[in-house]
């Protein structure tokens, strides 16, 4: 793909790179090989950003491969989310000016799970736990881009060198022992890390990290703390390439444990949300074998991304779950749908729901395990 350098649009994709390289004392611009958009839900751009990518659309092509981050409705099924005509008809000029562009409409928050990246690759990206997930886990190198300044970057192919580019930004300032005994332990540890005064925290782990913990753990302190990165001791990919902190912090069961006590519920949910961030394959067929004999009491409401449904066993277990009586929405979130708001209080296994969801949605909140939630789904408290 490629833009028309002597196009307005382009002009101002490159004024604005060059502005934010001019912020921040960027030593120069250096070249990406993926940019993620965020920020493509009208709930959050409204008529003004409609506008600004309608008419940037007209006059500029991608040269940079693409993603977008959810919408704020199944493009399917939005009457059932309770969206009104007016908002999915803005919704879907927002995405066809994006698709005029070059952006593949994955639509969902989890990019890292379908872009083939590798340490050390420059790329741009706007959204939170994709941002921690690419630096800390891949070893990729971005800010956390704003939905404008991605946009611009898909336009240029350029981001400025500052930040999370740059090695001495990446080194760990705080090492933070996490003790992990039940499931939904990591994203609650994320919330707590999130909120410690440093900058990029190196976690000590009593035993080795899984990848869903990785994912849950970054999720939160990004959503929690603004947190851009970490390390883990011996798993993440730069963990030995800088001095350990000297500074220690320690997140243990019994923080965990208090926070989880304070977050359950105490009433019956109006709604169980899961998928923030998405929900992939495997949780996807965990939740369908626990429904195997069992019919949910409450709504239950999952998010993922539509690519997924291409695979039969994901189909065939989607299918599972809507028998029971669930919802599995593609192509948006609990986060950034105003569908959220006709619910009070929320039941969810994320500590990026947890932090957003009170935020942008104005809902009450209650957690659990992927487990426990879908047990009080079932059982109906």
């Amino acid at each position: 793909m490629s833009s028309n350098e002597n196009s307005e649009g382009y002009e101002v994709c490159m004024d604005i790179v060059e502005t934010m390289a001019r912020i921040f004392n960027a030593r120069r611009l250096v070249e990406v090989r993926s940019v993620h958009i965020s920020g493509i839900s009208y709930q959050n751009i409204g008529d003004a950003g409609l506008e600004w990518i309608e008419e940037l659309s007209e006059s500029v092509k991608f040269r940079v491969k693409a993603t977008v981050n959810p919408a704020g409705m199944d493009i399917e099924r939005w009457k059932e989310m309770g969206i009104t005509p007016e908002f999915y008809e803005k919704q879907m000029r927002i995405l066809k000016a994006l698709k005029r562009m070059g952006a593949r409409l994955e639509m969902s928050c989890v990019p890292y799970y379908f872009e083939r990246l590798k340490c050390g690759d420059r790329i741009a990206w706007a959204e939170s736990n994709a941002v921690i997930y690419a630096n800390s886990v891949i070893g990729a190198r971005t800010n956390r881009e704003s939905g404008i300044t991605a946009i611009a970057s898909a336009v240029t192919g350029l981001t400025p060198e500052y930040g999370m580019h740059l090695d001495e930004n990446r080194t760990p300032d705080v090492a933070v022992k996490v003790e992990l005994s039940r499931e939904g332990d990591a994203a609650l540890a994320g919330c707590i890390v999130g909120r410690i005064e440093c900058d990029v925290p190196y976690l000590i782990p009593k035993v080795e990290m899984k990848e869903s913990e990785l994912k849950a753990i970054g999720a939160a302190m990004a959503a929690s703390g603004g947190k851009a990165m970490f390390h883990v001791e011996g798993q993440t990919p730069e963990w030995d390439n800088y001095e350990k902190p000297e500074a220690i912090e320690v997140v243990s069961e019994e923080d965990v444990r208090e926070m989880r006590e304070e977050l359950s519920p105490t009433e019956t949910p109006d709604l169980v949300a899961i998928g923030c961030p998405h929900a992939y394959a495997g949780e996807i067929v965990r939740i369908s074998r626990f429904v195997d004999k069992e019919k949910f009491r409450i709504p239950v409401w999952v998010f993922t991304c539509r690519r997924l449904l291409r695979n039969e066993a994901i189909r065939l277990a989607v299918e599972k779950i809507e028998r029971a009586g669930g919802k599995v929405f593609c192509d948006t979130c609990m986060v950034v749908s105003p569908a959220t708001e006709q619910f009070d209080y929320v039941m969810v296994d994320s500590g990026k729901a947890l932090t957003y969801l009170p935020k942008l949605r104005g809902v009450r909140v209650c957690f659990g395990g992927l487990e426990e939630c879908l047990r009080v789904a079932v059982s109906g408290l």
